[in-house]
């Protein structure tokens, strides 16, 4: 029995290796795979692994191909990751590097292709970074060359750095069988796709449930277990922020070799604080998936993400984590609900259940004036405001049958859902934070009226008062919905002038019009998006034409 047990292990150790080396389509043994993290105002951390022993150092400089500055050189085993830190930068400025190598340390230096990556903006300056979510490559629901178009789509968008909202990584389906070297080749496969364009765009990991980083697990047979491994593999191969002076965040030193596990952190960047947060370490033991008041920040992330909120003076503020509350699916309907909104049903039963806790997480957004909560876990775009504070899930980046999450999650969600694969980009500027769902297709996908790159939903916060925007939005009047052959709109004062576009689910715009009304005559049945846009502020509605 034992002998079977231990071939099966091996059986899906192996399996697992083949088929991520079949979707990396093989690194070059010499090429280095280089991953970008941790950006500060001076410095960036780059972590570089070869297939084959070598010698390294990087050159780099404040203007393309002129390298002033030089790394020591560093002596890398196969398969092996190592962090360098590129330090003494200047803030707010962009640099360009490059690799040598060398197998034997001397004579000629092969050359890698010229990188480049941005330090902390200085307020009052624009940039854009980028959110992708739900990889799932590990259980086949990702596909892997539908998640190298999201990749590159984001490279694209030349963002200062991405984030991954979880479930990256895997996998918690067989947490009790499975093995260290298992949870190794999850880890480590991941990084040609991410190499592929993380070289140049510093990369943030948000965990997720089934990354299986979580107390319940980390219980489980002490030092030896799913969390332990997967802390430990995670940090081997992605630099995630630790508190430095830069970022504060989680300040524990974890036992069983993992250190300080860089589970939770925040920043600034420009105009906008950034806080990442981790819905599974800190919770409930008793389970894996802890439900209503069993769930929990914990009191110590609490009072760290109170106590970060309440002193920043950024203009903008964003929150991350993979879901609210770490299960169920959805947004504002958890929203309102135990530890995160207080209520047990329409019952606020928070102070019973949480002494000394000063007010629900939803409270400390509204209150602390957070602009966007942004959350993966659902596999679907969806957008949805409570109490000025919007909740904003991320699609999945690797589904090729661009439906899943609408398919399997739409129902959970109160306000506008979409599907299709892709990330979110985000731009924040002096004139608000614009976010925009990009689609991504396969190229046999767009053969059609299909665009790679398509963007079927956008909106804009900061530029007005989330409050007058929603007032805005309850004054606007759009008649007869469903329509058949003309739609009538009526816009407040403030929104008189603003352009009305009408598009399909697709993201192709159908028809402009100068004034407010439009002729639907030439339009099939179905559901189109009507799109309010003046200044910086965009409203939409959704439109049924029937006949």
């Amino acid at each position: 029995m034992r002998y079977l047990l231990y071939s099966l292990q091996l059986v899906r150790f192996i399996y697992v290796g083949a088929l991520f080396l079949v979707l990396a389509e093989g690194a070059s043994a010499q090429s280095p795979n280089i991953i970008l993290g941790r950006p500060t105002d001076t410095s960036v951390t780059a972590s570089i692994m070869f297939t084959t022993a070598q010698f390294c150092y990087v050159e780099y400089g404040a203007a393309p191909s002129s390298y002033s500055n030089t790394t020591p050189i560093m002596q890398l085993q196969a398969n092996v990751p190592e962090e360098l830190l590129i330090n003494k930068l200047n803030a707010d400025s962009r640099y360009w590097y490059r690799v040598r190598y060398n197998s034997s340390g001397s004579g000629v230096f092969a050359t890698t292709p010229e990188y480049n990556f941005h330090t902390q903006r200085k307020p009052g300056s624009a940039f854009t970074f980028t959110i992708e979510a739900d990889e799932h490559l590990y259980d086949k629901k990702g596909i892997a060359n539908m998640y190298k178009v999201t990749l590159a789509n984001q490279a694209a968008d030349q963002p200062d750095f991405m984030l991954s909202l979880g479930d990256i990584f895997g996998d918690d389906h067989q947490w009790k069988t499975i093995t260290s070297p298992e949870v190794d080749v999850l880890h480590r496969n991941y990084r040609p796709f991410l190499g592929a364009v993380c070289h140049s765009i510093p990369f943030y990991v948000c965990l997720g449930n089934h990354e299986g980083e979580n107390d319940y697990y980390y219980l489980q047979k002490p030092g030896a277990n799913l969390c332990v491994w997967g802390t430990q593999s995670r940090k081997n191969y992605y630099p995630n922020p630790f508190p430095n002076g830069f970022y504060s965040g989680n300040a524990d030193v974890e036992p069983y070799g993992i250190g300080n596990p860089e589970n939770y952190y925040a920043w600034v960047w420009g105009d906008a604080q950034f806080i990442v947060l981790d819905v599974y370490r800190d919770q409930c033991d008793s389970s894996d998936k802890p439900l209503k008041w069993a769930w929990t920040l914990g009191k110590k992330q609490y009072d760290w993400l109170k106590n970060t909120l309440a002193a920043s003076t950024s203009k903008y503020k964003f929150v991350f984590a993979h879901h609210v509350r770490g299960q169920g699916r959805g947004g504002i309907t958890n929203a309102t609900q135990f530890e995160w909104g207080g209520l047990d049903g329409t019952k606020d039963l928070f102070a019973t259940n949480r002494t000394g806790w000063d007010k629900p997480i939803h409270k400390l957004f509204v209150d602390n004036k957070v602009n966007i909560f942004f959350q993966g876990h659902d596999h679907v775009f969806a957008h949805e405001t409570l109490d000025g504070v919007v909740y904003q899930a991320c699609p999945m980046a690797a589904d090729s049958t661009y439906e899943i999450g609408m398919l399997a999650n739409a129902d959970a969600y109160v306000s506008d859902t979409f599907p299709g694969t892709g990330h979110l980009r985000v731009h924040v500027g002096d004139d608000g934070v614009k976010v925009d769902f990009v689609r991504a297709y396969l190229p046999k996908d767009t053969l059609g009226i299909r665009k790679n790159r398509e963007v079927p939903f956008s909106y804009t916060v900061g530029g007005l008062p989330q409050q007058q925007i929603e007032l805005l939005d309850a004054s606007v009047r759009v008649w007869p919905n469903p329509a058949e052959n003309r739609l009538y709109i009526e816009l407040p004062e403030a929104l008189r002038g603003a352009t009305l576009t009408l598009s399909n689910l697709q993201g192709q715009t159908l028809l402009h019009s100068a004034v407010p009304e439009m002729d639907l005559s030439r339009l099939s049945p179905g559901c189109y998006l009507l799109h309010m846009q003046h200044h910086q502020t965009t409203l939409c509605r959704k439109v049924w034409v029937n006949r």
